[in-house]
């Protein structure tokens, strides 16, 4: 993983490169244990975001999925399958932070 990050986390990297390493190690390693696909992986991972209200995740994750091909309607069906678990709040919450980065409305 690219040390060019923004944020705390390219901060972290910075600072700490043996840390980010491990932890990059570790993503890929997580990444490998199953059979989903690169797409299912992106998806999942920015739903997990949603739920744990993680608007940098989110923004993150989604800014990810779009530079993988992911359009920005799938990545905004995401924040809408949430509501049913999430409810209506953190959804909303959600759909605005995947438009702060798609610039869809």
């Amino acid at each position: 993983m690219s040390k060019d990050l923004p944020g705390a986390a390219g901060d972290l990297a910075k600072s700490h490169p043996t840390i980010w390493e491990a932890y990059s190690a570790l993503g890929q390693a997580t990444a490998e244990a199953g059979k989903l696909t690169a797409r299912e992986r992106r998806l999942v991972k920015l739903a997990l975001a949603i739920g744990a209200a993680s608007e940098g995740a989110v923004h993150s994750h989604t800014r990810r999925g779009l530079a993988e091909g992911i359009s920005a309607d799938d990545l905004a069906q995401v924040s809408l399958l949430a509501i049913g678990t999430l409810g209506l709040p953190r959804a909303v919450a959600a759909g605005t932070w995947i438009s702060d980065t798609t610039g869809k409305r």
